[in-house]
């Protein structure tokens, strides 16, 4: 398998309840984009996504590999994530991965600084190392890692209600539970990774919108069904668009519009709204959802770059 050509990262379930035994560890669920680094051993570093997308371009600060780990070939798993006030922003740093010109991304670099935090390895000195252990795999990590200030490794915990409990009261996305013993599964999601979510989230096509005073102030939110038609799931109007960046989005839309509503029912918020093609993505932060399947108090993180089709119920 060439090392240099993008694989699928394994990827852990959803859990209602934390798993015990001494085999397992946590780590915090750091609310950033899954990246992968991939290093040829010769000159070429690439920065490829969790969708297999190509982001080598916007972070520059990971792309001389040398100046942090010292394999001579490696592929490095991780999520590149950027703070605010010390707490990750996904709204942050999803200005950074939506960056195209290399003008603004040099602009961005000292605006919105990144931190790549490492997790896993699965190549290593020309190598694959996915059929180790991950206890193996993170001694891997710790002998050729050298955190800087855009580095860094995710640290383990044993005590895994504790470091919940502190996700909790910090607000943070929530935490990943690993089996030390698991082997990584390229293309992969099975119950050796569990995720446990403080904070619930999903991402939604955006088939509607509502305006106030020529500008757009609320987004109606859809998920598709098995048979490919698009349910309205809410109505979202609150979160972390700066009004900037709703006037952008007023422009982006204008082109968009249609006389036909996307979705298949009516939503109950329909007076005034006007349909848009069901081409944007958003991901949005929810309490719960409720009997008749809408997000109960979505607040809007950041629109994404995911195909809307991919965006359904599970």
């Amino acid at each position: 398998m060439n090392p240099l050509k993008p694989v699928v990262p394994f990827e852990p379930i959803m859990a209602d309840q934390l798993p015990s035994g001494e085999e397992w560890i946590a780590q915090i669920k750091w609310d950033g984009v899954r990246m992968l680094v991939y290093y040829d051993g010769v000159n070429q570093t690439r920065l490829i996504n969790r969708k297999g997308n190509e982001r080598t371009q916007q972070y520059p600060e990971l792309l001389d590999v040398h100046s942090y780990c010292n394999a001579n070939s490696v592929i490095l798993d991780g999520e590149v994530i950027a703070l605010v006030e010390g707490s990750p922003s996904f709204h942050q740093v999803m200005k950074r991965d939506s960056l195209r010109s290399d003008m603004q991304i040099r602009a961005r670099v000292q605006q919105i600084p990144i931190v790549y935090m490492i997790f896993d390895v699965l190549f290593y000195n020309g190598e694959w190392v996915t059929g180790k252990s991950l206890l193996e795999r993170q001694a891997i990590l710790q002998a050729i890692i050298t955190p800087n200030n855009h580095v860094q490794l995710v640290p383990n915990y044993n005590d895994l209600s504790l470091l919940y409990e502190v996700a909790r009261k910090h607000q943070l996305e929530g935490i990943v539970c690993k089996n030390i013993n698991s082997t990584y599964a390229l293309n992969g999601k099975d119950g050796r990774w569990i995720k446990r979510k403080n904070i619930q989230d999903v991402i939604a096509v955006v088939g509607g919108i509502t305006y106030r005073d020529g500008t757009i102030n609320a987004l109606m939110l859809g998920l598709y069904d098995e048979q490919g038609l698009l349910w309205y799931i809410g109505h979202a109007g609150t979160g972390k668009l700066k009004v900037s960046d709703w006037q952008k989005l007023t422009e982006l839309t204008r082109s968009m519009i249609q006389e036909h509503m996307p979705f298949v029912q009516i939503p109950q918020r329909s007076k005034g709204s006007i349909w848009i093609r069901p081409e944007l993505t958003v991901k949005v932060h929810f309490l719960e959802w409720t009997a008749s399947r809408t997000l109960r108090q979505p607040s809007i993180q950041a629109f994404v770059e995911i195909p809307p089709m991919e965006c359904r119920f599970e």
